[in-house]
């Protein structure tokens, strides 16, 4: 594969990326925190480390960013060099072998993309809240939130 930049360059890029701890990772745990959820982080004794869990419930939540774990792969896959293609079909697939293996031990997987988090976080955080709401609440307090999104209180339980 040929590369527009020296080793020393593309070593500084890709180690500036990050895999913890992203911007959209950081949004979702504090609208998370803010409604009173308790959660673990990178829960590195699950299969794939989910961003986030949470445990007494059996929901397992990725956020996983648009290119590194290809969405819509197929409508630009073909302007990757080899390398790139088959870096992220790999990622897919372990994605996929991860997700199931958690399903197969009876947890509940939420997958949100980079690209929802920008778009709309109080939808991703609403759609984490129904499947928490199905298999019971695991809140220690609640929060009234208005339609815009903003907090108005906190009621302890």
């Amino acid at each position: 594969m040929t590369d527009n930049m020296t080793p020393a360059q593309r070593s500084a890029t890709m180690a500036r990326i990050r895999s913890k701890n992203t911007r959209v990772e950081l949004e979702m745990r504090r609208l998370l925190r803010i409604r009173g959820y308790r959660y673990r982080l990178h829960a590195d004794w699950l299969p794939g480390k989910p961003d986030i869990a949470f445990t007494s419930r059996r929901v397992a939540v990725f956020i996983d960013g648009d290119f590194w774990h290809g969405w819509k792969f197929k409508e630009w896959a073909h302007k990757l060099a080899p390398y790139w293609r088959e870096k992220i079909s790999r990622n897919r697939r372990r994605d996929r072998r991860r997700r199931a293996q958690l399903r197969a031990e009876g947890w509940t997987v939420v997958h949100i993309w980079e690209h929802e988090i920008e778009q709309a976080p109080e939808v991703c955080v609403r759609q984490i809240e129904k499947v928490l709401g199905a298999k019971g609440s695991s809140r220690t307090r609640s929060a009234v939130v208005r339609k815009d999104g903003d907090i108005k209180k906190k009621v302890k339980k």
